[in-house]
């Protein structure tokens, strides 16, 4: 299967999505590509090909981090619109409009980030959109991470752009099944031979958010996660709700590649809201200086929070032994308030 991107995030047109301030988001497609039997592609192209060059990620990933650093160093989102896409563009936007409120005449902290000892994962497939996974070392958070991103694009005559990060530990970046001609391999959206189907890891991670269960393996953004929301969902004159939403159209689609031991390495995106409702007599917290810049109305009985969320998992094979989706990384970022 090969995914149609008629179909766009209801949030906003992709010329107005931004990616979101990596080291400062940092916390810790609908259609995946299918192999070539079966495909049906969009614009009619039937060869299955590598989505680009070595050397043209290596230059994407390049122009990227450029593009970022202008647009960091003085707050404008103009400087990278052309570069991100997606949930880190939501991220970023957010992220640099709080800036500019804040510092209208640039970021006074800015130091330039810099990838080093690039590695590129690129899927053979046939037809309209591709995309690639960078995996590189950065100057930024902890010393020997591994920054995973994925670069996407409509057709050829399109700059390619950064829509899903990811800050993994060295040791947590899986081996990937490669083909006889060393690309890497592409998961169908529909692979139902996984713990979870790829298109729906969104809907699985929000609902086990809410509920719980046995879907996702214990750690830091499951079980421990849960945790902390259930600490601070009632606490004296104050009480917080959760709602989470997946994200799966258009540049928010969840990709992912084929690892060696035949499960799958899978990007995808969330949406959250958290609602914090004063008690009568009592009042909200006062909010940092990014939340009130991308507040609207006044904060009187409650704060609504919005965020938006990319996650990437290790997806099993059935029967594996492994069994449950783990959640490797997470990167959020606040991307709007409302005061009532």
């Amino acid at each position: 299967m090969s995914r149609d991107r008629t179909g766009r995030s209801p949030r906003r047109p992709r010329s107005l999505r931004r990616f979101g301030r990596l080291a400062l988001a940092a916390t810790t497609v609908t259609a995946l590509w299918a192999a070539a039997s079966g495909c049906v592609v969009v614009h009619g192209e039937r060869e299955v090909v590598p989505a680009t060059t070595r050397a043209e990620a290596a230059r994407a990933l390049e122009d990227f981090t450029a593009a970022y650093n202008k647009a960091d160093a003085t707050y404008d989102r103009s400087k990278d619109a052309d570069r991100v896409t997606g949930p880190l563009a939501d991220i970023d936007g957010a992220k640099l409009k709080a800036g500019h409120i804040g510092r209208p005449g640039g970021n006074p902290t800015h130091s330039a980030l810099e990838f080093d000892d690039a590695e590129f994962s690129i899927p053979a497939k046939a037809g309209w959109p591709r995309w690639f996974v960078a995996n590189a070392t950065a100057n930024k958070g902890v010393p020997g991470s591994r920054w995973l991103l994925v670069f996407t694009r409509d057709d050829a005559r399109e700059l390619w752009q950064a829509s899903y990060l990811t800050v993994l530990g060295a040791g947590d970046v899986p081996e990937f099944a490669k083909d006889e001609g060393g690309w890497a391999q592409p998961v169908a959206a529909d692979d139902a031979a996984l713990a979870v189907e790829p298109r729906k890891l969104g809907q699985s991670y929000a609902a086990y958010l809410r509920t719980g269960g046995d879907t996702f393996a214990t750690g830091v953004h499951t079980s421990q996660w849960r945790a902390q929301r259930e600490k601070f969902a009632s606490r004296p004159g104050l009480a917080r709700q959760y709602i989470d939403q997946p994200l799966t159209s258009g540049d928010y689609a969840p990709v992912g590649l084929r690892t060696a031991d035949g499960g799958a390495l899978v990007f995808f995106a969330t949406h959250r809201f958290e609602k914090e409702t004063a008690a009568a007599g009592t009042e909200i917290p006062a909010p940092g200086a990014e939340v009130q810049a991308l507040t609207k109305g006044e904060i009187d009985q409650s704060l609504t929070l919005e965020f938006v969320s990319n996650q990437v998992v290790i997806d099993p094979l059935k029967g594996s032994g492994r069994g449950q989706v783990s959640v490797l990384g997470r990167v959020e970022g606040l991307t709007g308030a409302k005061g009532e």
